[in-house]
């Protein structure tokens, strides 16, 4: 059966959060512009126009992985409060010095980076709930809408951003920046969001950031949606980093103008919406992906070959639906194959891909505008996308099937052991396989070994016994004993369960486990 694209918001903490943040979007996207403009009316060059997107990107890229541990460890509703509470500081500071008259292009530039500490904080503990406010079926979906609400609020925003600079100047933006974050604060103090099931209590912040950083880098589904966000990212974001110079130089619009091109961008996200779900019923994500990104890099070129004003919005339109088309389609795929353990400091990487691809992008083709000129910014970074995306769908696919991932509890329940810190802890599980079996079993074992180093193991290997040639030997190491119960009690998941049933299945017999501790010098 398929699920309509709007059933998310007929979940009330859904559909709550969704309004507050369309909202709080509408004044980001506001904010956007004046800050932009502001930065221009200072005097600022092409290079300091692109690096208000650097501002507001890069502090993401920096803190966004230890948010996301902190997303995991503590309770994601105290985790976004405070990054909102941040973005709102930020915003009213902003507000302070534009209308006194005493914003300088370092002022603004720090203020930006400000809030995007609190957007740090808040952005991987934001995609992370998406699956407690939504069923599993509608994550998709849910995706989808976000990404709408991103884009409405790109429509709207730059419009009243525009037209609150040319009544009452850019800091009547940064005011109703400051305005539009009070709702998501009201929603999140009021939604009851139930206690985080932690058995063996909080994981310590450095603990956490190392084993989602191994969770990463041991699942290799998961990293094919990272390199795939980076290919697009980098070469794409040269049209939010360069639009505002474009709008000034080629098309010699004023601020509404620019305004009416960014919300042509979040028009076609809304018209993309619509159509995004009805495609992938007719095609698979690899093909939606590659169409969609082909559109996106003529479409950007397209801005900077013509001067006709209504060619652009057209192309705008474009890019809008082409945008949406792929990063929730990206997001997706990412949120469902992450468990609840990991999910937020997993999806920080994903984060720090999309910030710190944007980041980037913005220098690296803002100084290419500088040395040479806006069409050579714009066309070479499109051409580069369009080869790129094409050779990621052949070697780089994404997953259509879905993995389960929720949890399972599905080992021996270790031994009793007083001292938790102890380790580092060295379990040995010898396998007795038949001849025939054993090409099956060493691939299934591969399977096996990526989820021991998913939930926590340091090192794994598997061995053949030279005596016993029938006989493998499992061993890996987890660093302390509370790991190895964490993986136990609190990682395990429905897949993992799988692929080592699939393993027994070819063993001769049940596997014998041993759990040895390191047997250093005797603590005083």
């Amino acid at each position: 059966m398929t699920v309509s694209a709007w059933a998310p918001l007929r979940r009330s903490a859904f559909r709550a959060l969704w309004l507050a943040q369309f909202a709080s979007n509408i004044g980001t996207w506001a904010q956007t512009v004046g800050a932009q403009w502001l930065m221009g009316d200072l005097g600022g060059s092409s290079l300091q126009v692109a690096l208000v997107q650097t501002a507001t990107t890069l502090p993401v890229f920096l803190l966004v992985v230890p948010s996301g541990a902190l997303g995991d460890i503590l309770d994601r509703r105290h985790v976004l409060i405070s990054g909102q509470a941040l973005m709102l500081a930020g915003a009213a500071g902003l507000m302070l010095l534009a209308g006194t008259d005493r914003a300088t292009p370092t002022s603004l530039l720090g203020l930006l980076a400000l809030m995007a500490v609190g957007q740090a904080l808040s952005m991987p503990s934001f995609q992370a709930i998406q699956p407690e406010l939504v069923s599993r079926e509608e994550i998709p979906q849910a995706a989808l809408l976000n990404g709408v609400n991103m884009n409405v609020g790109r429509a709207i925003g730059p419009a009243l951003g525009g037209l609150l600079i040319a009544l009452a100047g850019s800091e009547a933006t940064f005011a109703f920046n400051t305005v539009s974050f009070l709702g998501v604060l009201i929603v999140l103090a009021r939604w009851k969001r139930p206690s985080d099931h932690r058995p063996l209590g909080t994981e310590h912040i450095a603990t956490a950031v190392r084993t989602g950083a191994r969770y990463v880098g041991s699942s290799p589904l998961f990293r094919r949606v990272l390199v795939r966000l980076l290919l697009f990212i980098v070469f794409g974001s040269g049209l939010w980093a360069l639009l505002p110079a474009i709008a000034r130089g080629p098309l010699g619009l004023d601020a509404s103008g620019y305004g009416v091109l960014l919300g042509s961008v979040g028009v076609g996200a809304i018209g993309g919406a619509f159509v995004v779900p009805k495609l992938l019923q007719r095609m698979s994500k690899n093909r939606l992906v590659l169409f969609a990104t082909w559109f996106y890099a003529a479409a950007t070129s397209v801005a900077v070959l013509t001067s006709s004003f209504v060619l652009v919005i057209v192309a705008m339109l474009l890019t809008g639906a082409c945008w949406i088309a792929t990063l929730s389609t990206f997001n997706a795929t990412a949120q469902v194959l992450l468990p609840s353990w990991t999910r937020a400091r997993a999806l920080a990487y994903y984060q720090l891909i999309l910030m710190g691809g944007q980041a980037l992008g913005a220098v690296v083709w803002g100084a290419l505008a500088d040395a040479y000129d806006l069409r050579v910014a714009m066309i070479a970074p499109a051409v580069a996308m369009a080869l790129g995306v094409l050779l990621a769908t052949k070697w780089l696919p994404l997953l259509d099937r879905p993995l389960d991932v929720s949890p399972a509890t599905y080992w021996d329940a270790p031994p009793e052991l007083d001292d938790t810190d102890a380790g580092p802890v060295l379990v040995t599980v010898e396998w007795p396989v038949a001849r025939e079996n054993e090409a099956e079993f060493i691939a299934a074992m591969q399977r096996v070994g990526r989820a021991r180093r998913r939930t926590g193991a340091t090192m794994w290997g598997l061995f053949r016994d030279a005596e016993r040639p029938e006989t493998f030997l499992e061993t890996f190491t987890v660093a302390t004993w509370q790991e190895h119960l964490r993986q136990h009690l609190e990682r395990g998941t429905v897949v993992d369960q799988k692929n080592q049933e699939a393993a027994r299945a070819l063993a001769k017999d049940d596997p014998h486990v041993r759990h040895l501790v390191f047997a250093g010098p005797a603590k005083p």
